[in-house]
């Protein structure tokens, strides 16, 4: 295989909604700005993957199809990906393996949605309409129709792994990584919650949506796109020479989807593990050479649509012990605006403060990494994506700078 190497990302800014944007806009923002950012133009770009996780978001059954003309990319080959929450972790890989097959040079990777537009007119608010679609990514037998939600279905993993390690996931721990992830958002200039203050006392205290998840520990509804360009190693070192920015290479990629039914055994989902996230980052690793995660990734963005799953995704990708994910605080792995610490984990803020929107919540965290190690020097980072309900689905990536 062919080396891949990102030369240019760029996201929107992360809002609630997006009034004055439909999604073609913000897709047309985000590809402007990752061009810009790798000096190219689209003529420049061989093909184009979509990110985008859901149908009734963007009200078209196909909402794939107007972008490619309105992107500058008409009469060139362009894919969909799907894939619940990790629906950009999963575009990334199908960019990657366009590339490093030699079927394509350059690679353009979209994440697009736009969540709200749904709207429910009974109680005139978004919010039941949004569940309500969402609920259709339930199994359409055995969850959607007793009430299924994607904060429910990944409390139901959380709630079986305390089960399996009571002394963990203590409630002063998430809540303490709440307030390291609302800081870090704070150096996030497109974040959506980057003007919120919120303490580990405020976390601590706020209400919960569903148990073991308070209001102030999981993510929120977000609008927004994002872009990156994947090129070959001989694309990559002529755009860079041009754009001035190195390229970050992508060394390591693993994927995992699980059984969507629980059980016992690996024939099907055991409940108290991400088995996905663990088999994916194992895959990266091997591929990348990396033997000791804690010692050899310097930042790590991993989607946390709720601070609970990050600290268990944490320990499946092996910085922490499983069963002792609360190590992340009490023995100082994550680094604090205070300094401390030895790996910086979500400096954009996560999917938590910084945003999530779903077909390109995983893009956002590969522009945040990428932008961690052209800034600050880093020679290994992590991105990780996840989705689908009981965390079924894993996608992992090292990047380095080298």
């Amino acid at each position: 295989m062919r080396k891949v190497g990102i030369v240019g990302a760029a996201i929107t800014p992360c809002k609630g909604r997006w009034v004055e944007r439909t999604y073609y806009g913000l897709s047309q923002m985000a590809v402007k700005s990752c061009l810009e950012d790798a000096a190219v133009s689209v003529r420049d770009v061989d093909a184009a993957v979509f990110g985008i996780y859901n149908d009734i978001f963007e009200l078209s059954a196909i909402p794939e199809h107007p972008l490619q003309g309105i992107i500058g990319m008409a009469n060139k080959p362009g894919i969909r990906v799907t894939n619940g929450g990790a629906t950009g972790a999963y575009a990334m890989l199908a960019a990657y393996s366009f590339v490093a097959s030699g079927l394509y040079d350059t690679v353009l990777v979209l994440g697009v949605e736009k969540a709200t537009d749904c709207f429910d007119f009974e109680s005139m608010t978004e919010t039941p309409e949004v569940i309500k679609t969402i609920g259709w990514s339930g199994d359409t037998f055995f969850e959607r129709e007793l009430g299924w939600t994607a904060s429910d279905s990944y409390a139901e993993v959380v709630l079986a792994y305390m089960d399996d390690h009571p002394g963990d996931l203590k409630p002063e721990i998430s809540a303490r990584i709440a307030e390291v992830l609302c800081a870090q958002a704070k150096n996030n200039p497109f974040a959506q919650r980057k003007d919120e203050n919120v303490t580990a006392e405020m976390a601590l205290n706020s209400r919960y949506v569903v148990y073991p998840f308070k209001l102030l520990e999981m993510c929120v509804y977000t609008e927004g796109a994002g872009a990156v360009l994947f090129a070959s190693e001989e694309k990559a070192k002529a755009i860079a020479a041009n754009s001035g920015k190195d390229p970050i290479w992508i060394t390591g990629v693993g994927a995992s989807n699980e059984h969507s039914v629980s059980g016992k055994d690996l024939r099907h989902k055991y409940m108290g593990r991400i088995f996905s996230d663990h088999f994916a980052a194992q895959a990266a690793y091997k591929m990348a050479g990396i033997k000791d995660p804690l010692k050899e990734i310097q930042v790590v963005e991993l989607h946390d649509a709720f601070i609970k799953q990050l600290q268990i995704t944490m320990g499946e990708m092996g910085f922490v012990p499983i069963g002792r994910t609360d190590a992340l605080i009490e023995e100082e792995i994550m680094k604090t605006p205070d300094g401390r610490g030895r790996v910086l984990i979500n400096p954009s803020g996560g999917l938590t403060f910084g945003g999530h929107f779903v077909g390109g919540s995983n893009v956002f965290s590969t522009w945040s990494a990428r932008r961690e190690m052209l800034d600050h020097g880093f020679a290994r980072g992590l991105v990780h994506g996840t989705g689908s309900t009981i965390a079924q689905y894993g996608v992992a990536m090292v990047l380095e700078r080298r």
